[in-house]
């Protein structure tokens, strides 16, 4: 399995914007999906974004309806990067941000904690009114 490691959380204002990344160990060759969640606090984890790795997946993207058209997910095969740029971010986009990878296929239509078996520590992100 891959690690991960995110960076480039923090805190602004409403409207403001932010980019995560997120390292990973190993060859995002070897993944199948790799994702954006973020959990609020008292709230479940809630899928974000997801982009689709294998070879036959040609780029799929998966955007959650809460941050389509501001979100963006991507990927630096060489050097095995998944970032998340955050535009026009909001008070309700504050959240622990996690990056997560599976080398399984993942069939959920909505992406799901359980469908991934690696995470990285996760990283902060606070956006004010």
């Amino acid at each position: 399995r891959v690690q991960l490691v995110e960076s480039g959380g923090g805190s602004v204002q409403a409207g403001g914007s932010l980019r995560l990344s997120c390292a990973a160990s190993g060859d995002i060759d070897s993944t199948t999906v790799m994702a954006w969640f973020r959990q609020a606090p008292g709230k479940e984890r809630e899928g974000v974004a997801a982009v689709y790795t294998s070879a036959s997946a040609n780029g799929y993207t998966y955007y959650d309806d809460s941050v389509k058209g501001r979100f963006t997910i991507s990927t630096d095969i060489a050097k095995n990067t998944v970032s998340l740029q955050m535009n026009s971010l909001k008070p309700e986009d504050t959240a622990m941000y996690y990056c997560a990878a599976t080398d399984s296929p993942v069939i959920r239509v909505v992406i799901h904690p359980a469908d991934f078996p690696s995470w990285g520590q996760g990283t902060q992100v606070t956006v004010s009114s």
